[in-house]
């Protein structure tokens, strides 16, 4: 797939109808995917907005279905639909919308599913799996003129955007570099033996697209991320949220030179995935050559900028912005503290949040991409910094990236890792 695809114009975009809402008195209906983490924030947001019904659920676990099914209910006093197969789900059409907060190998092929069924997605981080799916999704939402928003909430901070603004306005001088920081106190997870998954789960619908492989636990709930099959390791957990602010921040798309070095310490245990990881990306956009640091740390380390200290923990998330006249510092989502000159004075300070979620509905409302601020678009193209560090990670050099082409130059054995071998029926289509 060329550029030409991933990247479709506004008009051929606008060629394409769309659907107004199908429910009455402009209420948006949505259905949620996957339930048990990051699902059950995903309701507990979604039923917090005016004139928004959550009218289904769906997961392949019929534990946590009946119980968040039950919840939903006695919150709503409405009974959900409920399903096990999120196909049947996007066969009814008085669904506007979806939220999918399922494992990662699942956000593209259920994103291009449904916006093949007319429906708005609202697809957790990262929005692919690798390079070729973060392609496909784009293309999808622009071929069938939907709505899809990444799961960054941090790009609905009102505090983050009023930062990145003032360096926009040249607060901090030349900006120059962007770091990413990810430590997070990461505890073994230890090694589990191949059992019987649990009763009532339908563990080939789970693995989808990926291999079929004999069920432990430890590739099961929350430790998937830990495997490349379904997973994308800490930089594409965690780690995404910032990537995407370091990028943000830095006014820039696609880097041409990514080097990742790191690998897992300490442990013996299931994990595949590194869990220390530095990472540096080039970047050469008009004229001006730029950089971009990602480092995941999994156990002790020191808090920088300041981000971090006072909490309850170990952990330091955040980004640290470096410009000629003094340097921003992001902790979390929805705090950004200046600091200027060598002394480094204190400068402009601002904590600030946003409601992500409001800010996909307005878009679903009035139908423009603009009003998304984590567009699909810019989802993608954060996402794709994370598998070009991952790859250059797992084949141990730099890797050389063409912007133009999305193509990895040079490297037949990097460039494998592009995309996947699909189980079918579970195939993330080149054709949307």
């Amino acid at each position: 797939m060329d550029r030409r695809h991933f990247f479709m114009s506004s008009a051929a975009a606008a060629a394409v109808s769309s659907t107004a809402l199908g429910s009455p008195n402009d209420t948006i209906r949505i259905a949620t995917i996957g339930l048990r983490g990051r699902g059950k924030d995903h309701i507990k947001e979604i039923t917090a907005q005016p004139d928004v019904e959550l009218v289904a659920l769906c997961d392949v676990d019929q534990s946590i279905l009946d119980e968040r099914a039950g919840a939903l209910e006695q919150q709503t006093r409405k009974k959900p639909q409920v399903y096990t197969d999120y196909r049947k789900l996007l066969d009814d059409k008085s669904i506007d919308a979806i939220s999918i907060a399922t494992p990662n190998h699942w956000h593209t092929l259920m994103t291009i599913q449904a916006c093949q069924a007319g429906k708005d997605v609202y697809v957790e981080k990262p929005c692919s799996h690798n390079i070729f799916e973060a392609k496909q999704i784009v293309a999808a939402a622009r071929k069938y003129n939907r709505m899809v928003q990444q799961g960054s909430q941090s790009r609905s901070s009102a505090a983050l955007e009023d930062g990145i603004q003032k360096m926009r306005d040249g607060l901090i001088g030349d900006l120059y570099l962007s770091r990413g920081l990810c430590y997070k106190w990461r505890d073994t997870i230890g090694k589990t033996p191949i059992s019987d998954p649990p009763s009532g789960v339908d563990y080939d619908l789970w693995t989808g697209p990926a291999p079929k492989k004999p069920f432990t636990k430890n590739r099961f709930h929350y430790n998937w991320h830990w495997f490349w099959d379904f997973g994308n390791g800490d930089l594409g957990n965690q780690g995404i949220h910032e990537v995407d602010i370091a990028r943000w921040g830095l006014g820039v798309k696609f880097p041409t030179k990514v080097t990742a070095i790191g690998g897992k310490f300490m442990f013996d245990d299931d994990q595949e995935t590194p869990n220390t990881l530095s990472c540096a990306f080039e970047f050469n956009e008009n004229g001006r050559k730029q950089m971009m640091e990602f480092e995941v740390r999994h156990w002790m380390s020191n808090h920088e900028g300041g981000i971090g200290e006072g909490g309850r923990d170990a952990n330091t998330i955040g980004n640290l912005f470096y410009g000629s006249k003094g340097y921003m510092a992001i902790a979390g989502y929805t705090k950004y503290s200046f600091f200027m000159g060598k002394a480094g004075e204190p400068g402009p300070t601002m904590t600030k949040g946003g409601s992500h979620f409001a800010n996909f509905f307005a878009a679903v409302r009035d139908r423009k991409r603009e009003t998304l601020t984590a567009e699909i678009e810019e989802g993608a193209a954060s996402t794709v910094l994370v598998h070009l560090a991952n790859i250059s990670y797992r084949v141990g050099r730099t890797i050389h990236f063409d912007p133009k082409t999305m193509a990895i130059q040079g490297d037949a054995e990097a460039g494998k890792l592009v995309t996947r071998d699909y189980r079918k029926p579970f195939v993330v289509p080149e054709k949307v």
